[in-house]
């Protein structure tokens, strides 16, 4: 029988009555004091649904850990579920999230890399003995994937202080002055560059420039996407605009493929030349704002890119509000660019599934132009010089430049610009030659994701397309050089162990598959037929490309190095 309306406004009826009835919701209630701190932490900023990873950053940096009540009353703020909120803060790395009856993590947390660079240099080691000289209720040590330092290593990050060729000592004496602030290198400000005729081709463009003479030279000059894919850069510009509007345009700033650290070195000296060919870019495709994904483990291009977006809009050179810059959280995987703009949006850095590609349905549900920073550095380049920056040179019937990230066993370690057709060789001699006492024996020719090759493979061009008759890639052009001193098994566990940590979990093959592998890597023998159908079921199935090239370490140490499996 219907409850009639009389009765139902009596007392108790109802959960929100006096009665057995709950006086609140179920779930995690607002607090008054953790809704007026994050209230004071927001400030007067917009309360949207796309910043709330800005946000969590805002309390992490504050508090030094994101709590329960935090996250409830940012949920409330934001108009968003607890889960949501929730879900995108246990994602990221960078991130503690504590809920009640837990205790926060200490005041100072040091980060080890333990990339394979690092690793080579003794990042073991020197975790162990931090462990061991610290007292863990004071100081939190952690180890961390690779921080784009490849050329100091070993590295660790003591708040947001990187310490290069690291020792127990070092990190000793910063923790006792409280050096946990980045050094803010020196670098070209916008006077310098502007002095030097910087922003002139963005505004002969602006005021007469026609977009496809533009992308014609960038297509003859034959630059490729320099995040990895190497996709013809000025290609894009078509599919883009070929779209309706309104468009946007987003940097792939996330360099987390461990042994590149390109990016960072040209952020670090000259990030006008980027923003310049960021401009150009969006000009061309006609974006209404341009969004600059950059990872946390670069705080100080981080402030140098603050400092000089606020002196382009003071010049008038961007509109306010043109540029947006969004600060990573610790994710791999959100170098990938859709999952890069899922978390631009907010969101979990989860790969989408494609079609539709980003140029169709990309930011907020728009066609969006994405384009790696040292890509739009060399966009900045060409109109500024001419195509021919680029197309004049040649080297073993290879046309144009690479920025070579170099590590490991070399003399000098750093980013070297050289012939896109330069051999292993030729980029071992740029570095200075081996380091003392070791002899080549294998390299990494573009990061994790390409695997190692031997050194029998010396005569072959580190370029696009020269190396896929090897089953490998030049990707971000990261070479890492290993000696007689190194063993390619542990070298190629190294790089499994770090795809392990940073799936991002949506696929069952990817997920399961780097679990699987470590552990049946970690045997004294591998079991290389087991392993090989792992690998055509990660390489088959998984969703994106880190699934796909994982595999590769293990197949490429089977193949070359079979001795040692």
């Amino acid at each position: 029988m219907a409850l009639d309306r009389k009765s139902a406004t009596k007392t108790g009826v109802w959960k929100s009555g006096a009665g057995r009835g709950r006086k609140t919701p179920k779930g995690r209630q607002v607090t008054d004091q953790a809704w007026a701190e994050l209230r004071e932490v927001l400030g007067d900023r917009p309360r949207r649904r796309d910043l709330l990873i800005e946000f969590l950053h805002l309390i992490q940096d504050r508090y030094g850990h994101l709590s329960a009540a935090h996250l409830r009353a940012l949920a409330e703020e934001l108009r968003l579920s607890q889960a949501e909120v929730y879900e995108v803060a246990s994602f990221y790395a960078h991130f503690d999230v504590v809920k009640e009856g837990e205790s926060p993590p200490p005041a100072l947390t040091i980060r080890v890399c333990d990339s394979l660079s690092c690793e080579l240099a003794g990042a073991q080691a020197l975790k162990s003995a931090l462990e061991d000289g610290l007292d863990p209720g004071q100081v939190r040590v952690l180890r961390a994937p690779c921080m784009g330092r490849c050329d100091t290593a070993p590295v660790l990050e003591l708040g947001h202080n990187h310490i290069d060729h690291a020792t127990p000592e070092k990190a000793h004496a910063a923790i006792a002055v409280g050096a946990i602030h980045p050094t803010i290198p020196e670098y070209e400000t916008l006077a310098a560059y502007s002095a030097a005729g910087g922003y002139g081709a963005l505004r002969d463009l602006r005021a007469s420039g026609d977009w496809e003479a533009v992308q014609a030279q960038v297509k003859q000059s034959g630059l490729r996407g320099l995040g990895g894919a190497g996709f013809p850069s000025g290609t894009k510009w078509g599919f883009v605009r070929a779209n309706p509007g309104p468009r946007y345009l987003a940097v792939n700033g996330d360099e987390g493929e461990p042994g590149t650290f390109k990016d960072r070195h040209y952020l670090e000296r000259v990030p006008h030349l980027f923003l310049e060919g960021m401009l150009i870019a969006a000009w061309a495709v006609e974006a209404e704002r341009c969004y600059i994904y950059m990872r946390d483990e670069y705080p100080a291009v981080l402030e140098i890119l603050r400092r000089e977006i606020a002196a382009l809009e003071e010049a008038g050179i961007a509109e306010p509000g043109h540029i947006e810059l969004r600060r990573g959280a610790g994710a791999y995987i959100c170098g990938e660019e859709s999952a890069m703009i899922e978390s631009i949006e907010g969101k979990r850095g989860m790969p989408r599934h494609r079609p539709p590609y980003v140029a169709q349905v990309g930011l907020f549900g728009r066609p969006t132009l994405v384009h790696n920073v040292e890509t739009l550095h060399w966009i900045a380049r060409i109109c500024r010089e001419g195509p021919e920056v680029l197309s004049a040179t040649t080297h073993n019937d290879r046309v144009g430049l690479r920025s070579y990230s170099v590590s490991g066993r070399v003399a000098r370690p750093g980013v070297y610009l050289l012939p896109a057709g330069s051999t292993i060789l030729d980029i071992i001699d740029a570095a200075g030659g081996m380091a003392e006492g070791h002899v080549f024996k294998a390299f990494q020719p573009g990061g994790p994701s390409s695997g190692l090759l031997p050194a029998s493979a010396a005569d072959v061009p580190l370029d696009f397309d020269t190396l896929q008759p090897l089953g490998t890639f030049i990707g971000s052009a990261a070479v890492v050089v290993l000696s007689d001193q190194d063993r390619a098994r542990d070298a190629a566990l190294n790089m499994l162990r770090f795809f392990e940590d940073e799936s991002c979990g949506q696929c069952t093959p990817c997920r399961v598959g780097c679990e699987k592998a470590v552990k049946l890597m970690q045997a004294e023998r591998w079991d290389a037929g087991l392993l090989s159908e792992l690998c055509t079921a990660m390489a088959d199935a998984s969703i994106c490309g880190l699934g796909q090239a994982a595999p590769n370490p293990i197949l490429s140490t089977i193949k070359h190095f079979p001795e040692e499996v």
